[in-house]
């Protein structure tokens, strides 16, 4: 853990000084040094995930990547075609699997990185949470899923300017390296309301009435998916998400909901975000029943990052610091307690030894 803890620290000081240099009152130099933290940020993000040789699927994907002999006719046979032929191109280079993982590392961190350091109001704190939440070390497990989050991402700005044959575009692309990242097709049309509408609460019951009837709404579900790349998800047997995954995915919303105003004021966006991180707690609600449903919740806690570095500024000046201060205590905590004491993580590479 000493590395990932490194790695925390690391990137919240560039992060922080990031922030700090691009809302300076001189405006005519800000953009260089700002730009090379963002950078460093990224390097750091891109070593520690993409000099890694364990963490979740990584052996997996890395000793496939060794024994697989890539063609055009094996991978067209893939359901997602993306991730092969990224495969058959970097095996042309090297047959080295840490090239696979150092790829997908960089191509995963720089566009969340990027995409944050343009939205987030606290550019910090929402790298900060992606850490600590549990995000980074999701990115370094299932990569392809969170490969295809990062990519549909970047479409952020086609939901709030409501260009959506552009953000489909992106999603397709997503898609070709995790099938299930198709789902955000349709979610286009279900976040374009405001927030904390009728809506709202339909999104909410649907959710209790999910897991209260969680046995039938699993048959459906399993039925319609047989005989895809998904049928071998209803044999997954390893129980529900920990309800404190719910807790603290639903905190920011609850202070979302009383500065609604304020933060419509603030972030005139705000609504798409709220809207994608409900859905996101909606999937979470559902995990607790079946693990499983929380992979979905992956695109959306992206929007998460990006809301919770709004609310701080739902309180009054004087208390903003406290209640930063705050946040950065629990989700330290919550990050200590999910991966050293839950699930005793280590970390382990070749090129990083501390």
């Amino acid at each position: 853990m000493s590395i990932l803890y490194m790695n925390l620290g690391l990137v919240y000081m560039l992060s922080m000084f990031a922030r700090k240099v691009q809302s300076s009152s001189i405006r005519v130099s800000y953009l260089v040094p700002a730009r090379v933290a963002v950078f460093l940020a990224i390097v750091v993000f891109v070593c520690v995930s993409g000099l890694r040789k364990n963490i979740g699927d990584t052996f997996f994907y890395m000793h496939s990547y060794e024994i697989t002999t890539y063609t055009w006719s094996q991978v067209q046979a893939q359901s997602d075609i993306g991730f092969g032929l990224l495969q058959m191109f970097l095996k042309n280079i090297s047959g080295d699997p840490q090239l696979l993982v150092f790829t997908t590392a960089l191509i995963t961190n720089t566009l969340i990185v990027l995409v944050l350091y343009n939205y987030s109001k606290l550019f910090e704190l929402s790298l900060y949470v992606y850490i600590t939440g549990g995000l980074f070390i999701v990115s370094m497990n299932g990569i392809r899923q969170v490969l295809a989050a990062a990519i549909a991402f970047t479409a952020i700005k086609y939901i709030m300017n409501g260009n959506m044959k552009r953000y489909i575009a992106v999603v397709l692309v997503a898609s070709l390296f995790h099938q299930s990242a198709l789902i955000l097709i349709p979610i286009y049309f279900l976040v374009r309301f405001k927030a904390w509408s009728k809506a709202t609460v339909a999104l909410l019951l649907l959710s209790v009435v999910i897991v209260v009837g969680f046995e039938q709404f699993s048959n459906l579900l399993f039925n319609t998916i047989e005989g895809t790349q998904y049928e071998e998800y209803k044999d997954f047997q390893e129980g529900g998400a920990n309800f404190l995954r719910v807790v603290v995915y639903g905190a920011p919303l609850i202070v979302a909901f009383f500065g609604k105003d304020k933060l419509r004021e603030i972030f005139p966006n705000s609504d798409y975000m709220v809207n994608l991180t409900l859905v996101g707690l909606v999937f979470m609600i559902v995990s607790t029943q079946n693990w499983i449903f929380a992979r979905f919740s992956i695109y959306f806690t992206l929007y998460q990052l990006i809301l919770i570095s709004w609310i701080v500024k739902l309180f009054r000046p004087r208390d903003e610091k406290l209640i930063y201060f705050a946040l950065i205590v629990l989700y330290f905590g919550y990050f200590y307690f999910e991966n050293d004491l839950n699930m005793n993580l280590q970390y382990e590479s070749d090129y990083l030894v501390w």
